[in-house]
């Protein structure tokens, strides 16, 4: 199934996105029991969501909606770096033992079809598109070969850098956080409709053309080792998010660079995910 978080008559809401692209609330009673979609996953409770939703009967369309990122409130959303060769060879960095992590802040996400904002004082403003996957039954010291039973679906997302504020030192944190710039979304696939990861397609697309083109089987550190890897050093717990990396062809290893500016549209585009677009401003 393919679930949203989105906003309709002012109150947040969450639930099922139809084939038509309409979208099937959570009945009240439901969102009485698990506030979001963050709690609805944990608590295991999809297929009952999806019963609730189809029988209330209740379809809004996109008009009639604003998208959320998928979760908005995951309590980890964890980055993975340098996770494609292509890309790593565009950095001309060495290649690591160990998956390369860093750290988004909630407020640094946004949903499919808000404006991302460049900051005025930047020229630097690139796109990097990924999939990401968000957790489904948390767990420490996860094997590898049980990696999968974790995940609970999978989306686009936009890991938008500000490349100067990202090389201030050698830490990433402030190149990747700045606010609405982490676009997510517009849907989260469930597990079951992701027969094999490793068969999906990412694209992205800077004003129609493609910028990016990789297989997500080309992934350095593959799903279940990150998972393992990750689950060594924290908890993960439903609704924790983590983005797998970008491949080659980000704005900043060009030559000349490129970068995304005001006026722009940027989408990312994977296999059966659908399509995160969202226009470039400027604040």
């Amino acid at each position: 199934m393919q679930l949203a978080s989105f906003e309709h008559d002012g109150r947040a809401s969450y639930g099922l996105v139809g084939a038509d692209g309409r979208h099937l609330p959570a009945p009240a009673a439901f969102q009485a029991r698990f506030a979001d979609l963050k709690a609805a996953i944990a608590a295991g409770e999809l297929t009952a969501l999806k019963t609730a939703a189809e029988a209330a009967g209740v379809s809004l369309t996109a008009q009639q909606v604003r998208l959320l990122p998928v979760i908005p409130n995951p309590g980890k959303l964890i980055c993975v770096g340098l996770n494609y060769k292509t890309h790593v060879a565009e950095t001309k960095r060495a290649d690591s033992e160990f998956p390369s992590l860093f750290l988004r802040f909630n407020d640094s996400l946004a949903a499919h079809g808000e404006t991302v904002l460049r900051p005025s004082f930047s020229e630097r403003f690139d796109w990097e598109g990924e999939l990401a996957f968000v957790i489904g039954k948390g767990g420490r010291h996860i094997a590898k070969e049980n990696a999968f039973e974790h995940i609970a679906g999978y989306a686009c997302f936009n890991d938008v850098s500000v490349r100067d504020w990202q090389r201030h030192t050698h830490q990433f944190t402030p190149g990747k956080n700045f606010p609405g710039t982490g676009p997510f979304g517009p849907f989260l696939a469930t597990r079951d409709e992701v027969p094999d990861v490793t068969a999906l397609q990412l694209q992205t697309r800077l004003n129609g053309q493609v910028v990016q083109n990789a297989s997500v089987g080309d992934l350095i550190f593959d799903i279940p080792t990150i998972v393992a890897y990750i689950s060594r050093f924290t908890p993960l717990s439903p609704g924790d998010v983590i983005a797998t990396g970008t491949p080659g062809g980000v704005g900043d290893r060009r030559e000349p660079p490129l970068y995304m500016k005001e006026g722009d549209v940027v989408e990312v585009e994977i296999t059966g995910l659908g399509i995160l677009r969202n226009p470039i401003g400027v604040v």
